[in-house]
């Protein structure tokens, strides 16, 4: 470390005010040593106070050219699936791509303007920045009608933890819609909008997806910028799209994916030698072949592990491997595939996340990316959460932070280390079984979408967070390696509480990294030759 500069400004540092920092370090230092350090981060708080302002550089909106008017609260909210309205839209398009849909954001994703509440009243803030893909999603013809709930911090994967209140499962009215992107997948499936955006750090794009009958891709760790949207942390952050259909699912892909100069997760390169065209040579190409030949020379494993989790539902298990190997009559050479090591990845998963992520996810400390910061909120946070804070958190982000607090104090950084050296080796196995077979199967989900409990989660974290245990199985493993999964629709299960409660069933396609073509076409084909709610 050398120094740009020694002077002092408007913060003297001095001994006295040095020591208490010290003590907390568990540090001493000799009196001589005291008063250079002071001098000399005095001149670092010089430094600090010379820092030009950082919002010019920031991707404020032009907002002539992306105007947002009737921001507003709905007092409908479609059964809790919107957290806030707002119209968007840009007014001299790039291109036709998405011309006439509405799209919905997430909400952590930031659009100017309009709230961010992140599924939790933990902070109120309102972004002065657009998010890349939702510039890109104006830019491409589309209206942003609105921000559709998320649950609390974006850690639940049940549908009644939001600020905004709970959001009902399409198709029975009391069962959860997934998350956390449970706004998302309702308000795709009833229709309310044409697509929507969600993010995905466990699962929270595909397992709304499959709660809710409609087709959601985490696509490939990087393809599409995360700019502008709250992080969990950006070794497991995927932002994708959501639909009815997989060419709608395609389209919004083009729209939104490629190198935006922020994300550090993208080269200013073609990614990984992939194309960013996903529609008319591909996802059109196939489905308008004969039925039998559409998948021609596509090579389909089935993920024996996927089937083996913990607590899978035989309901599902049965109609998803059903699902897949209607797969041959659409040309598809189909083959069983073993990775033993996807029954690890769940637990190293389950591992690396609190002992790190709640650093930048709750504390908004996030360090080592090239990447926009949000400084203002920042601001709002502190280097703890308060009482107050932490009290507004869900369970699983409340688990989260207070996991955080335990593994630092009892572990320090080593098991994190020890996760991501295994998660490493997670992923090159399936690399390795990727090589014999262009596509993985799987359920998405190990069982159906559980009835929302009727006092929330206010009967505690253990017997809330037990609702759900090893749902993430499948969804979770492919967070960090980075493969593109995506979520079909391919069928109903009865419920667990109620077997006269019949919801959807999700089908797990995962594909080479880069290849998200893959993962489009197969899934294209299924939709085209099937229908999934006759099954």
């Amino acid at each position: 470390m050398a120094l740009v500069q020694l002077q002092s400004g408007s913060v003297e540092v001095t001994g006295e005010g040095l020591k208490p920092v010290l003590t907390k370090a568990g540090l001493e230092l000799a009196e001589p040593l005291l008063k250079d350090f002071s001098a000399l981060l005095t001149s670092f708080e010089a430094a600090v106070d010379s820092l030009p302002d950082d919002r010019p550089v920031q991707p404020r909106p032009d907002l002539e050219k992306y105007p947002r008017t009737n921001v507003h609260i709905p007092e409908d909210n479609e059964f809790g699936a919107w957290a806030t309205k707002v119209t968007a839209k840009c007014t001299a398009p790039k291109s036709s791509l998405l011309e006439g849909r509405t799209v919905a954001l997430k909400d952590n994703v930031a659009l100017a303007g309009v709230r961010c509440t992140n599924g939790t009243a933990m902070v109120e803030w309102v972004p002065e920045v657009d998010a890349t893909i939702a510039t890109r999603i104006m830019d491409a013809g589309a209206t942003i009608t609105g921000k559709s709930t998320c649950e609390n911090s974006c850690m639940e994967a049940v549908s009644c933890t939001a600020v905004t209140g709970p959001v009902h499962n399409p198709y029975a009215h009391g069962y959860s819609a997934g998350g956390s992107s449970s706004g998302s997948g309702r308000l795709v499936a009833t229709g309310s909008v044409d697509l929507a955006i969600g993010c995905d750090q466990g699962g929270s794009i595909r397992i709304p997806a499959a709660a809710c009958g409609i087709v959601g891709l985490k696509p490939t760790w990087g393809l599409v910028p995360y700019t502008g949207i709250l992080s969990m942390d950006a070794t497991i952050d995927h932002v994708g799209p959501m639909a009815k259909t997989v060419r709608d699912c395609a389209l919004l892909l083009e729209a939104i994916a490629g190198p935006d100069g922020w994300d550090d997760r993208q080269p200013p390169i073609e990614l990984g030698g992939c194309p960013l065209e996903f529609v008319r040579d591909d996802v059109d190409a196939v489905t308008t072949l004969p039925k039998e030949t559409m998948l021609n020379g596509m090579k389909v494993g089935i993920l024996l592990e996927g089937f083996q989790t913990p607590g899978q539902d035989q309901d599902v298990a049965t109609a998803v491997h059903s699902a897949a190997m209607k797969l041959n009559e659409v040309g598809a050479t189909i083959s069983s595939i073993s990775v033993p090591k996807h029954l690890e990845a769940p637990i190293a998963w389950m591992c690396s996340i609190p002992t790190a992520s709640p650093q930048g996810s709750l504390l908004g400390d996030r360090h080592g990316r090239k990447q926009l910061y949000f400084p203002d909120r920042c601001d709002l946070v502190g280097g703890k959460l308060t009482q107050t804070q932490f009290d507004a958190l869900g369970p699983g982000a409340s688990y989260m932070y207070l996991t955080y607090l335990w593994a630092r104090e009892r572990h320090g950084p080593k098991v994190h280390s020890q996760c991501m050296n295994l998660l490493k080796a997670v992923g090159d196995a399936y690399d390795l079984a990727l090589k014999d077979v262009d596509v993985l199967i799987m359920p998405t989900l190990t069982g159906p979408p559980v009835r929302l409990p009727e006092a929330g989660y206010s009967e505690g974290p253990l017997k809330f967070m037990g609702m759900t245990t090893g749902l993430l199985a499948n969804t979770s493993p492919f967070n960090s390696t980075g493969h593109p999964a995506l979520s079909l629709p391919v069928g109903f299960s009865p419920a667990l509480e109620d077997p006269t409660v019949k919801l959807p069933v999700g089908m797990q396609i995962v594909g080479r990294k880069y290849r998200d073509i893959d993962c489009l076409k197969v899934a294209a084909a299924w939709e085209k030759a099937f229908d999934w709610k006759s099954l």
